[in-house]
């Protein structure tokens, strides 16, 4: 099967016409198929065979796309251009918005106040969508994040554990802890059109703690608790893993006060080199595989309708059992692009 080509960013779909018949022809004249164009393409093979029989009778004149007819666009070229810069290397705060995420409204505002030309929420719509932009959910990092030692981490620090635990023929395994409310809900339902549907619940809002533990080749533990998870809580939960686990641990944590109290590190001397804690850079829980392992838990539990306390938590426990028998995708957690462990 044959892939789309790679465009780049074009500021009218004319321009992008243009581009790809010239793109098209010149891969014909290297001996590519019409078949093979055309799927790169997006078009039939008849469309590849025209654009060639226009090249050879009038030459890349030829190939230049008709001006659009109907009205002239407000926006130049060179508009556009400076439109697309500003928007994708800024966010609103930046240039002095007072909101930080990019919304029509905004970027109307933006184009009035930089070019002293007003469009409509639907004129920006397309205006986006010719540019490459496209609305999309965002990812959001702490200001305190460094950077430095993130890239730091991906370079050298992750490598080193790895290097490490394979030469001491220990189980890396990276855990974390979050809590999970009978309050939270996600997910769609279909229902008549205009009429929002109401999906009765308990009102009761209760939580439960949850530890965890994953590593690449798909293991995952776990522990249920109530209440706050303190550094007691924490070294019970290294204890299950030494108990489950017969090789040495190398364990991943952040630098959450829990981790890293006295008694914590108390504990790990004590156990000779058997347990070692390594710790993440501050503020980037993106890094840590384990972190997946609650969004899956919270998306299953949060479309079941648990009547009360005691059946939350089953709820919980069953969920997590069932990723725990789903050793491929807890191996794929490793695989999300931003934790870095897969390159």
């Amino acid at each position: 099967m044959t892939s789309k080509i790679e465009k780049p960013v074009f500021v009218s779909r004319r321009a992008e016409q243009q581009w790809s018949r010239m793109q098209a022809v010149k891969l014909y004249r290297n001996g590519m198929s019409a078949a093979e164009i055309a799927g790169l393409f997006d078009v039939t093979p008849r469309a590849v065979f025209q654009w060639v029989a226009a090249f050879w009778s009038g030459g890349q004149n030829a190939l230049v796309a008709k001006p659009a007819s109907g009205r002239p666009p407000k926006l130049s070229a060179e508009h556009m251009q400076r439109l697309a810069c500003l928007i994708g290397e800024h966010t609103p705060n930046q240039l002095r918005f007072e909101f930080g995420l990019w919304t029509l409204r905004l970027i109307g505002a933006l184009v009035e106040r930089e070019f002293q030309i007003r469009l409509s929420l639907p004129t920006l719509g397309k205006l986006m969508h010719q540019l490459g932009f496209t609305p999309q959910r965002p990812l959001h990092r702490a200001w305190e994040q460094d950077q430095a030692w993130v890239q730091r981490w991906y370079d050298e620090q992750l490598p080193a554990i790895r290097a490490q635990a394979k030469a001491k023929g220990a189980l890396l395994m990276f855990a974390d802890e979050a809590s999970i409310r009978s309050d939270h809900h996600s997910g769609t339902t279909w229902a008549p059109m205009g009429q929002t549907p109401i999906v009765r619940v308990t009102g009761q809002r209760v939580s439960v703690q949850m530890l965890s533990a994953v590593g690449p080749q798909g293991q995952l533990e776990f522990m249920l608790h109530e209440g706050r998870v303190t550094a007691e809580v924490f070294i019970a939960f290294l204890r299950q893993l030494m108990l489950s686990h017969a090789q040495p641990l190398i364990v991943v944590v952040d630098n959450s006060a829990v981790h890293t109290a006295a008694a914590v590190r108390q504990f790990v001397q004590a156990t000779s080199g058997h347990l070692e804690l390594k710790f993440l850079p501050p503020y980037s829980p993106q890094l840590n595989p384990d972190e997946q392992v609650w969004k899956s838990v919270k998306a299953h539990v949060s479309k079941q309708l648990p009547a009360n306390k005691f059946e939350f938590r089953v709820a919980v426990r069953l969920a997590l059992e069932r990723l725990q028998g789903m050793t491929a995708v807890v191996k794929g957690f490793f695989s999300h692009p931003e934790c870095g462990f897969v390159k």
